[in-house]
């Protein structure tokens, strides 16, 4: 069951990928909007990624 979760999450990851690039070139409404809804996801993700790094210490043992 977790492999069929983990495939449909590759396979959202990829298809998105796929509208950036065709959104790039000119694609339609569509895929413009999964596109946006996809690179405003990834900032969203690094921005959560960065806060959780500034959280924990650094480990160089001053």
């Amino acid at each position: 069951m977790i492999t069929l979760v983990l495939l449909g999450i590759l396979a959202l990851v990829v298809g998105g990928c796929v509208c950036v690039v065709w959104a790039e070139r000119g694609g339609p409404r569509w895929a413009r909007a999964v596109a946006a809804v996809t690179l405003g996801a990834g900032e969203l993700l690094r921005s959560l990624g960065k806060n959780r790094s500034q959280d924990q210490p650094t480990g160089d043992g001053d």
